[in-house]
């Protein structure tokens, strides 16, 4: 897909498709945070320490109640 910057006051803007942050499962309001490799800007969710507990409790609790399952399906 290829976008085009647009003028923002003093600054130059980037508009996103509603389908890709869907895609990377980024909310408008959320921080995000931009790097760049030298060649590319990365942008990237700020990781959420409340999040990763809550998504750490669920997989134990899937894993307590199904892990035999889980495993010999693995198998």
């Amino acid at each position: 897909m290829i976008k085009n910057l647009v003028k923002h006051g003093n600054s130059t803007a980037l508009i996103l498709d509603r389908s890709i942050l869907d895609l990377v499962n980024i909310d408008p309001t959320q921080p995000v945070e931009i790097s760049t490799d030298g060649r590319r800007l990365i942008i990237a969710p700020v990781s959420d320490p409340d999040r990763q507990k809550k998504f750490r409790a669920a997989m134990e609790a899937v894993n307590k109640k199904h892990g035999r399952t889980l495993k010999r399906l693995a198998e």
